[in-house]
């Protein structure tokens, strides 16, 4: 007698992963799907959540690792969830494993890499960002939230902004010119926080890299700006 047959995804996508940032109390995932082995649209996973955050649960492989910043992931995926100016958004499968089928190298990377220009809207700052945020009127135009620059280098600054206010806790923002206009905006991937916040206060320059930029939820009637991933030159192992 033959296996019985094992359900399968509604529909599967295959992306190289360009983020696996922090959310709330989970992940925002992002990537750009691969079509015929050429870039084609950009997808962000979420859940069914008020805030869409993805849990290890909902994310990890079979063997139980997370998936990694350049994976090459087929991700099970119900239908598209856009909203508003993050039209990227699909709605996952928690149902099915996601699955590795390989990885992307740094010449790879360059063709996801998209032309130059300013990150959206420009203008709108934070006490201590720069170019950081875009009022929802603004943002309730744009019909993207997701970008992958390459830059020069980033200078990435270690400080407890809150400390005068008894906020102990440290964060990391990234500064970086493209091209030509100057950014200071935040950093919210975990593998490069866990490596700089042991680092004592003080900045730490980074060679040529590209960089994950999302616009996240509505916050306080801005739609900030934020570093969801860093992908070093150096640390691609690749030319």
């Amino acid at each position: 007698m033959s296996p019985p047959e094992q359900p399968q995804p509604k529909l599967v996508k295959r992306i190289v992963c360009l983020a696996n940032s922090r959310k709330l109390s989970g992940r925002c995932i992002v990537g750009r799907e691969i079509v015929n082995d050429s870039p084609g649209a950009w997808i962000r996973p979420v859940s069914a959540r008020e805030h869409q955050e993805v849990s290890w649960e909902e994310r990890h492989y079979e063997d139980g690792s997370d998936p990694s910043v350049l994976d090459v992931v087929a991700v099970p995926l119900l239908e598209p969830r856009p909203h508003q100016f993050q039209q990227e958004n699909w709605l996952l499968d928690p149902t099915f494993y996601w699955r590795k089928t390989g990885r992307m190298d740094w010449a790879g990377l360059q063709d996801f890499v998209e032309p130059e220009g300013p990150l959206w809207v420009n203008g709108q700052h934070t006490g201590r960002g720069l170019n950081d945020r875009i009022s929802m009127k603004d943002a309730e135009r744009l019909r993207s939230s997701l970008r992958l620059v390459r830059i020069n280098s980033l200078t990435i600054d270690v400080s407890c902004p809150g400390a005068a206010f008894g906020n102990p806790k440290r964060r990391l923002q990234g500064q970086f010119q493209f091209p030509g206009v100057w950014y200071h905006l935040r950093v919210t991937d975990p593998v490069y926080e866990r490596r700089f916040l042991a680092l004592p206060d003080g900045q730490h320059r980074l060679g040529e890299s590209c960089l994950a930029i999302s616009l996240g939820e509505p916050f306080e009637g801005y739609a900030y700006k934020l570093i969801a991933a860093i992908i070093e030159r150096s640390e691609t192992g690749k030319a």
